[in-house]
C-alpha cells in the first residue's frame, strides 16, 4: 500500500520537505492553505506534501469508515491503543520519507508535521526512525504506546527538535495527556519546544505564528 498525496512547491527546486499528516476524518487538504499563511521567506525552498489517510471504521464512532491513520477503540485513547493501525500508518509515512530522499531530500532537511492522530503518527513515526530529521511538529496530539518510548527510541533521533502545541480547553485530547507525553519525552533528554494556547482542539494565530518562526528556525 501507498499513501495518495498533495503537494505544494514554494520552489520550483525545493531542497527541504514537509510531510504534513491530517486529524481523523479530514484529508490532505485540510492544512493545505495553511502554507500561505505560514508568510514563509521567499528564500526558502520547500515541498509541503500533504497525504490522505486510509479509510477504515472507526469503533468508537460506531465502525462508520473514515478517513484515519488507526482505529480509535476507546475514549480512553491513551490505554487501549490500536498498535497494529499506528505501525501501519507509521510504515506508510517511512515509505514518503524514502520517497523523498529518492527525490534528493537529505533527510535531515526533512520535517514530520501532524495534528490530533497525523500527530501522534509523525512523533511515533520519528522518534523511531533511523536516520536523523530536521524536526518533528506535534500538534494537539500525544505520544502512542509512551510507555515503550525508553527501549524503542532510535539512537539517531534523540537530538532531533520536537515542536509541540496544545490547547488549554482540548475536548478531544485532553492537554493531560500531552502533558504527559511532553514530560516523558523531556526525561529522555529529548530536544522539546512546548506551547499551548486558550483554544480547543484546532489550530489559532498565535500557534501559526509560532509555527512559522520554529520552520525557519529548522530550514534556513
Amino acid at each position: 500500500m501507498s499513501l495518495e498525496t498533495l503537494e505544494l512547491c514554494t520552489s520550483d527546486s525545493p531542497d527541504a520537505s514537509v510531510i504534513w499528516l491530517h486529524g481523523l476524518g479530514a484529508d490532505g487538504h485540510d492544512f493545505e492553505a495553511l502554507v500561505p499563511e505560514l508568510r514563509l521567506p521567499s528564500k526558502l525552498a520547500i515541498r509541503f506534501i500533504f497525504p490522505h489517510a486510509p479509510f477504515r471504521p472507526i469503533t468508537v464512532n460506531n465502525g462508520y469508515v473514515m478517513r484515519g491513520w488507526y482505529d480509535i477503540v476507546s475514549l480512553q485513547i491513551d490505554r487501549q491503543e490500536d498498535i497494529d493501525g499506528v505501525a501501519e500508518s507509521s510504515a506508510l509515512l517511512s515509505q514518503l520519507i524514502e520517497t523523498e530522499i529518492n527525490r534528493g531530500i537529505a533527510g535531515n532537511r526533512i520535517i514530520l508535521a501532524g495534528f490530533s492522530q497525523g500527530g501522534a503518527i509523525v512523533l511515533n513515526t520519528g522518534l523511531h526512525y533511523p536516520q536523523p530529521l530536521a524536526g518533528i511538529l506535534a500538534l494537539s496530539t500525544y505520544v502512542p504506546m509512551l510507555d515503550q518510548l525508553a527501549t524503542t527510541l532510535a539512537e539517531a533521533n534523540k537530538a532531533t527538535p520536537i515542536f509541540m502545541a496544545h490547547g488549554l480547553m482540548d475536548d478531544v485530547i485532553n492537554i493531560n495527556i500531552a502533558s504527559t507525553s511532553r514530560t516523558q519525552m523531556q526525561a529522555l533528554g529529548l530536544i522539546l519546544q512546548w506551547h499551548d494556547y486558550p483554544m480547543g482542539h484546532s489550530v489559532c494565530a498565535d500557534e501559526i505564528s509560532h509555527i512559522r518562526d520554529w520552520l525557519i528556525q529548522r530550514l534556513s
